[in-house]
């Protein structure tokens, strides 16, 4: 953790081989995570169905254009509602993301770190170098990463991507709408401020997506983030998943 949390300053991240908890924030809505919960494995119980031949025809591309496995399986952190002392708040914890792969196999990871910790530091000079002529409105990330693959460019184009992240869905580690799940190491070096992004279940889609995907920095992310755990309702939740069919459709944001 930064220099704030092990000085007492923030929360206190405590990890152990599979767990890593921090009292976030005290919810006593609790009927709404039910429903929400019900909700969520309804949804996705009947789109996995529905999508399965897609989910066959994907994975079939996968391994005709690269070797390797067809998912990508990676550490990520979320947040885990749970009862303390009497009162429910929120703890950190780690689990396994899925994804269809879309880099080649044992692509560079490094990469990526360094990325991501120039994108949390605002460090636009560095950003710039990983995307020369980057204009208002386009994505951060870097322009042609030769670790992506044809069929993977296609699926991080269409945010075909992310549809084994259901999975997680109906396992109850994701939800269909929340705060992106992060890295440890973005986490890292989070403020007692930052932290609060995670006060609520990471989501498939979420605000600061269809507000902007990647073409938004951390700063704004983090914003729309905590202005969803603030505003979270299924009214809002529909809302948001109204709304990212033509997020999605548009590609913006979306390489």
């Amino acid at each position: 953790m930064n220099n704030a949390t092990m000085a007492g300053e923030a929360p206190t991240l405590v990890t152990s081989s599979q767990t890593s908890a921090v009292g976030l924030r005290r919810d006593q809505r609790r009927a709404y995570h039910v429903v929400k919960r019900t909700v969520d494995t309804a949804i996705t119980f009947i789109a996995l169905i529905l999508l399965a031949p897609l989910l066959l025809l994907i994975a079939a591309a996968i391994k005709l254009d690269s070797h390797g496995p067809v998912i990508f399986q990676q550490d990520r952190l979320r947040g885990r509602r749970v009862k303390v002392d009497g009162q429910w708040t929120w703890v950190i914890e780690r689990f396994t993301l899925y994804k269809f792969r879309t880099m080649a196999h044992d692509a560079d990871q490094s990469i990526h770190r360094k990325y991501m910790e120039a994108y949390l530091a605002g460090d636009q000079e560095f950003l710039t170098s990983l995307r020369p002529n980057r204009q208002e409105g386009e994505s951060y990330r870097p322009a042609n990463d030769h670790r992506v693959t044809r069929v993977g460019g296609i699926l991080r184009r269409l945010s075909l991507d992310e549809l084994p992240q259901l999975w997680n869905v109906l396992k109850r580690e994701m939800s269909l709408v929340g705060p992106r799940p992060p890295l440890a190491y973005e986490v890292d070096v989070y403020s007692h401020h930052q932290l609060l992004r995670l006060a609520g279940l990471p989501g498939l889609t979420g605000w600061a997506q269809v507000k902007g995907r990647c073409t938004i920095g951390f700063e704004d992310m983090l914003r729309l983030d905590i202005e969803y755990l603030a505003r979270q309702s299924l009214w809002f939740d529909l809302k948001v998943l109204l709304l990212t069919v033509p997020v999605v459709l548009s590609m913006r944001g979306a390489d």
